[in-house]
């Protein structure tokens, strides 16, 4: 069991919430865009730890490639559709969800229907969550070790 689900489970009200959050989320768009937007979110709050965990889960299970991944973290993809919704999150993240109608035009143009773009917010608000839990409880690291002011390498 991950250290932050022993985290979460100090609240059941939390764990429970969470929980039924991350189950709805999981049909939401693919699972290599999840792991993208996750990593964007997880570089952009400094947080080690999802950072740690998504890096993992990226690269064991979305089967993303390290390049893919390093680009993620800044925001980016090789695949043109995920590079908009990656891009997207970002600009969700850093104008706290004041974006510009361009962003939003962006997002159509690229194939994303009003419901992707409501489960892109909703993934963000699931990732900001984690990230701040474990910046505020200081959660030991228990996957390969990914640090947010490195450029992509494991400790």
């Amino acid at each position: 069991m991950p250290n932050v689900s022993r985290l979460m489970g100090s609240s059941p009200a939390a764990l429970g919430g969470f929980a039924a959050l991350h189950e709805g989320l999981s049909a939401a768009l693919d699972p290599k865009t999840r792991e993208r937007i996750a990593l964007a979110v997880a570089q952009l709050n400094g947080s080690d730890y999802c950072l740690s965990a998504h890096s993992y889960t990226a690269t064991n299970f979305a089967k993303l490639p390290p390049d893919e991944i390093a680009l993620n973290r800044k925001g980016r993809s090789k695949d043109a559709k995920a590079e908009v919704a990656v891009k997207f999150a970002v600009t969700v993240v850093e104008r706290r969800g004041h974006v510009a109608d361009t962003d939003i035009k962006h997002m159509r143009l690229a194939g994303y229907d009003d419901a992707q773009i409501v489960e892109i917010i909703a993934l963000i608000a699931e990732n900001i969550f984690t990230n701040y839990l474990n910046g505020v409880a200081k959660t030991d690291i228990d996957f390969p070790v990914v640090r947010a002011d490195a450029d992509g390498s494991t400790d």
